[in-house]
């Protein structure tokens, strides 16, 4: 706040302009641009060092850039600043914050957002992937409508939750039976507790650099409100590691869970040797094998797990299923999913008011039925996939050691030579690339999320496909030079 309000009044000296009068950008978004070259000497010492580092240039850019969106969106800083009142750091959901402060959206429509100064982004944050179906999706919103006029706390089976179970099975043969519940994260933890109490085993194999939810993170050591099940981390899309501490631990071993696209370490695919190899050797070990498809679900009709041809014995969903309202849910194979069946006499019991809420389920019926259908996943997919080679193909013409990881829909921004295959491939620099561009992108009027992903949505089309491609060849344009000197500053880690 306080830098680019000095920066206001530094330039207005100059050209006698308030600091309630920025220069307009073409595209209407109030820009300081105008005003510091005004001031040509003005932070000179700090974001003009010709001489500095590959890293120093770096944060001098991203600095660079925070400026000039803290002056474009003093509503949203308000906002946010307001909001510190009740909230820690005005904030309630960790990786919705970015410095100096988050935009505060005030609509979306379609595939674009509105945030509270009057900006229009196309939406590439995605939700993180629960905003498959973008924004107001009206066969959707018909849906809703309707469930409010039926009433939505009946405290009963409703005329939805079986019909969306249905159609879920319909997608994921492995789900012979299935319970719902309020989000990705609630259906892993169920889907481990119930491999625990189906094998009578503790230990459970997770991977290095995954998100199961907020108290089952493994980035960067993993979390200290971690859930403290008994844990073994493997490497991603190692073999031989897994399959060696698998048959290590296979008296004790309830369950393998993994993502077979992983996430939040920047979108990096499973390879197929490595996902059927877990299948292998959980069978063999006579473990159970959690598909964590949370995200990955919407990679064509049947998610990853109907593109590899692979069963596993639970999975778990999340994110769009509750047609962007929130639902989570886990089932599988129906010998171990019979433990919840009520009719039992030592039946599991799985509480939660809002488990078939209403809204939710008949918000997901109304998309995997009336929007998503599985011929629309699988061209969806194809479609997204067009953007994700186009963007690789600017960025390897350039010769800019940038990678573009991931399937589909969802992908994210790396700095790298090649595509990393784990956590510890990705360079502590590709997040920081991450945010230059996530500045750069908002204003230039397209959102991506802070940490480089890209998350494609249903109402998008060539137009706002094409118009993120230019600016990400823009980006590459004016910072790739900068890019490649920070790629070789790295050179040794990036090429381990």
């Amino acid at each position: 706040m306080a830098i680019h309000l000095i920066a206001i009044r530094a330039a207005s000296s100059v050209t006698g302009k308030t600091a309630t009068e920025p220069e307009p950008r073409r595209d209407g978004i109030v820009s300081i641009a105008g005003l510091l070259r005004a001031a040509p000497n003005f932070l000179q010492d700090h974001d003009m060092r010709s001489n500095g580092s590959p890293k120093e240039k770096l944060e001098d850019a991203i600095q660079r850039l925070r400026r000039e969106f803290s002056t474009a969106n003093p509503l949203s800083e308000t906002a946010s600043l307001e909001a510190r009142a009740v909230l820690p750091g005005g904030n309630t959901r960790s990786v919705l914050f970015y410095e100096p402060f988050p935009l505060t959206m005030s609509c979306g429509h379609g595939a674009r957002v509105t945030d509270l100064d009057g900006h229009t982004y196309i939406d590439f944050v995605g939700e993180f992937s629960a905003g498959l179906y973008g924004h107001s999706d009206p066969k959707i919103q018909q849906a809703i409508v309707e469930a409010l006029d039926g009433g939505v706390v009946l405290a009963a089976p409703n005329r939805y939750e079986a019909r969306l179970a249905g159609a879920l099975k319909q997608r994921f043969a492995s789900l012979e039976l299935m319970r719902f519940c309020n989000s990705g994260t609630e259906a892993n933890i169920l889907a481990i507790v119930t491999a625990q109490h189906f094998t009578q085993r503790r230990k459970l194999m997770v991977f290095d650099g995954a998100y199961h939810g907020g108290v089952l993170v493994f980035a960067g050591g993993g979390s200290p409100i971690n859930l403290p099940f008994d844990y073994i981390v493997a490497p991603y899309n190692d073999c031989q590691a897994a399959s060696d501490l698998i048959r290590q631990n296979a008296a004790e071993l309830a369950a393998v869970i993994v993502e077979p696209i992983l996430g939040a370490a920047g979108n990096i695919p499973g390879q197929r040797e490595f996902l059927h190899t877990l299948r292998d050797e959980t069978e063999a070990a006579g473990s159970l094998l959690i598909f964590d498809e949370v995200k990955t679900s919407r990679c064509g009709a049947g998610g990853k797990q109907g593109q590899l041809g692979i069963r596993p014995d639970l999975t778990t969903l999340g994110k769009y299923i509750g047609g962007g309202l929130p639902t989570g849910a886990f089932g599988g194979r129906a010998d171990i999913m019979e433990a919840y069946n009520p009719y039992r006499g030592d039946a599991l019991r799985h509480a939660g008011t809002f488990n078939n809420n209403v809204c939710s389920m008949a918000a997901g019926l109304a998309g995997l039925t009336k929007v998503f259908t599985a011929e629309r996943a699988d061209s969806f997919h194809q479609e997204s996939d067009g953007m994700l080679q186009r963007l690789a193909a600017i960025v390897e013409g350039k010769g800019i050691p940038l990678q573009f990881c991931g399937e589909g829909s969802l992908f994210t921004m790396h700095l790298a030579k090649r595509a990393p295959q784990r956590a510890r491939d990705v360079s502590p620099l590709s997040r920081q690339v991450g945010l230059l561009f996530h500045m750069y992108g908002l204003l230039k009027g397209v959102a991506i999320a802070g940490r480089g992903d890209f998350y494609q949505s249903l109402p998008m089309d060539t137009a706002d496909r094409e118009q993120a491609i230019d600016v990400v060849g823009a980006f590459v344009s004016e910072f790739g030079g900068l890019i490649s000197d920070l790629a070789e500053e790295d050179i040794g880690r990036l090429n381990h």
